[in-house]
């Protein structure tokens, strides 16, 4: 799949916290845009590691990317 953007996260929701605004108005306006988590280490959590992948599949599912 070709996309437009690529928005990259150190960990699951990193992308959320940092750009979601971003991303929903990229998609809005017709960009492809995917979502990359680069690593699953949780030194210091903020959540178990399942909460925080289920929180980015379902804004990834909002925002269609």
């Amino acid at each position: 799949m070709k996309l437009d953007i690529l928005a990259v996260g150190a960990h699951p929701d990193d992308v959320e916290l940092s750009c979601s605004g971003t991303i929903a108005k990229a998609v809005e306006r017709g960009k492809k845009v995917g979502l990359r988590e680069l690593n699953r280490v949780e030194v210091r959590t903020m959540g178990r590691v399942e909460n925080r992948d289920a929180a980015t599949k379902a804004e990834a599912r909002r925002w269609g990317v």
